[in-house]
């Protein structure tokens, strides 16, 4: 099976974050940026990285990008920048487009001309910085789904001195992963250990279960 291709536009720290990222995970990642500094840092750590203007349709074009599979487009600063890459994505014949937005209102302007998805990530980040200062004891929650999270806490007091198997924490709807000491993580648990108080366990379960062990 051929290897999935994305072009990311707009090489900030968020389409950096993307593309080095999608690297990691095995995809041929092309970078696209207007500023030839952004494109030599990232140069040597992506299948290809162009310096380019790709508001303009001819130069679109001339990259390939009718050969991706996607394109995520982070351009920063410029609704019009974004707007005018969007549509050449499209026009090019790339399947799936995701163009990141700063407001609502911007949101609704890619999709009406063409972004098969939009994402705020200052919103979503201000949203998990939100979460993680009002979690007790959680310190960091990651959403798998409306309903389900997976999340890093310290163990509540009652939890001290007993085992997981005393615990029984899969009868509540609740299964630790992991153990993070420092950088060291383990995740084959003994489950007649005790539970370690200075130790980050990462936990897995619904949000009512989750909200349960949450301690204010």
């Amino acid at each position: 099976m051929a290897r999935k291709s994305f072009v990311v536009f707009g090489l900030g720290e968020f389409g950096q974050s993307v593309a080095l990222t999608m690297v990691k995970n095995g995809y041929d990642v092309l970078a696209v940026d207007k500023r030839t500094d952004r494109v030599q840092e990232i140069a040597d750590q992506v299948t290809r990285a162009v310096r380019a203007d790709a508001t303009d349709p001819e130069v679109m074009k001339s990259l390939g990008v009718d050969t991706m599979d996607g394109a995520i487009i982070g351009i920063g600063g410029s609704l019009e920048a974004s707007i005018l890459i969007t549509i050449a994505a499209k026009e090019c014949g790339v399947p799936y487009v995701l163009a990141k937005a700063r407001e609502s209102i911007e949101g609704r302007v890619l999709k009406r001309v063409g972004a098969d998805e939009v994402v705020f990530p200052e919103r979503a980040m201000g949203i998990r910085i939100g979460q993680n200062l009002s979690s007790g004891n959680f310190t960091d929650i990651i959403e798998l789904s409306s309903s389900f999270s997976m999340v890093e806490m310290k163990i509540p007091a009652v939890w001290e001195g007993k085992t997981l198997r005393e615990l029984n924490l899969r009868a509540l709807g609740l299964n630790i992963i992991a153990r993070k000491n420092g950088d060291e993580v383990t995740i084959t648990l003994d489950p007649d250990g005790k539970m370690d108080a200075e130790a980050i366990y990462i936990v897995v379960g619904s949000n009512e279960s989750l909200e349960k062990i949450k301690e204010k």
